[in-house]
């Protein structure tokens, strides 16, 4: 029972990729479209990272209450419902409109399942969790390069998003019964989590670090996934259609980075394969700076991708050791919410950075995101040092 719930909840978390890098792909053609400037993406990615930190504040007391199962079946249907508004959207305010039920959803996934499969399962399943997420978002760019390629009809991408995630959300309905069988086990062995209140947590020694390190890397994922496709077309003189495909390859990045990682987390720490992936990314970024061929350029996203890809799987997996099982779904709806903030103060700060300098210096900001991040890492190791609680 509890590998095929495991199984859905796989399933869930493509789910959850779908809508994540609709955006920044078809953003190109939208703002052509709708006579806007660059920076009116912001808008839109405002509001739906705003909606994701309400519901993980928010999360800990909502999952306790309903339980994970009902909770991602109905985020899951709110984000199919708001991609089905995306398709019809005429203008940015019905944009902004529908992206406040998809921050909403995704932030409620996200929490809900992270701690749940951070508390019953183990590291390499963590991972590959998070590449099921990859195959969402590499998906994505892919319907809607076809459908850029069809007269440029971005909703047509939306619209095809909006029948994958309808389907996810009928399979989560069907199969909650499903939860209710593993979910008496799990509480047995898992025992029963605290709620605290914000005001609590961040007393907590070293989850201001951490909440550092998921900005970060939420940061350089979204601004990529956002802007990646601005970047090309803009520096590399590509055309929308193209520069989407391109982006593809960053997404399999995510995708492959999560997937090797759930492979090698039976022979080394996720401490290891945070470091190690760290090490990737900046090699990545490396290659961004330089004005190399489109071809490399794509690789270098790719190793972005790759290398980023492997940090929040496994940080997420760390937080019972880090910070204790009783408290861990109150810590994950924090460190969710630091996530989206990063989402949504980054890529909207880089999006004002591209109106007045140009798109040409995503690398740039990439990499002061990526030291931010680095400089986090080092603090929080030797705060769990201190405690006894880093396992390198």
């Amino acid at each position: 029972m509890a590998t095929l719930l495991l199984i859905i909840i796989y399933i869930a978390f493509i789910g959850l990729g779908i809508p994540d890098s609709l955006f920044g792909a078809a953003w190109p053609a939208i703002y052509h479209e709708f006579n806007l400037p660059l920076s009116a993406a912001n808008y839109v990615t405002l509001l739906i990272s705003g909606g994701t930190i309400v519901s993980s504040l928010i999360s800990a007391w909502v999952i306790n209450h309903f339980g994970t199962g009902k909770v991602t079946a109905f985020s899951t249907g709110l984000t199919a419902t708001a991609l089905l508004g995306f398709s019809m959207s005429s203008s940015i305010w019905w944009l902004c409109l529908f992206a406040i039920p998809l921050g909403l959803g995704a932030g409620a996934i996200d929490t809900a399942l992270n701690n749940y499969v951070a508390l019953h399962y183990q590291a390499s399943q963590m991972s590959f969790l998070h590449c099921f997420y990859g195959i969402g978002v590499s998906l994505s760019p892919y319907l809607m390069a076809h459908a850029l390629a069809q007269n440029n009809a971005w909703r047509n991408g939306y619209r095809m998003a909006f029948y994958l995630q309808l389907g996810i959300t009928i399979l989560l309905i069907v199969t909650l019964p499903l939860w209710q069988k593993v979910h008496a086990k799990h509480e047995y062995t898992a025992g029963k989590s605290t709620t605290l209140s914000f005001k609590s947590i961040i007393k907590v020694p070293g989850v201001q670090w951490v909440w550092i390190i998921f900005l970060g890397t939420c940061a350089i994922e979204f601004t990529c996934g956002i802007w990646g496709a601005t970047f090309l077309v803009n520096t590399r003189e590509m055309v929308a259609s193209s520069a989407a495909q391109i982006v593809t390859l960053y997404y399999l990045g995510i995708m492959i980075g999560r997937l090797v990682s759930g492979i090698v987390a039976s022979r080394v720490t996720s401490w290891h394969i945070i470091f190690g992936g760290q090490l990737i990314l900046l090699l990545g970024i490396g290659m961004l700076l330089l004005p190399l061929s489109v071809v490399l350029a794509g690789t270098g996203l790719f190793l972005i991708g790759f290398g980023n890809s492997t940090v929040f799987p496994n940080l997420i997996f760390l937080t019972p050791q880090n910070f204790g099982v009783d408290i861990s779904q109150s810590i994950m709806g924090t460190q969710m919410a630091a996530s989206y903030v990063g989402t949504m103060l980054m890529p909207a700060l880089f999006g004002l950075l591209a109106q007045k300098l140009g798109s040409g210096t995503l690398p740039y900001f990439i990499l002061i995101m990526y030291f931010v991040m680095i400089t986090a890492t080092v603090a929080l190791v030797r705060n769990l040092q201190k405690r006894g609680k880093y396992n390198s």
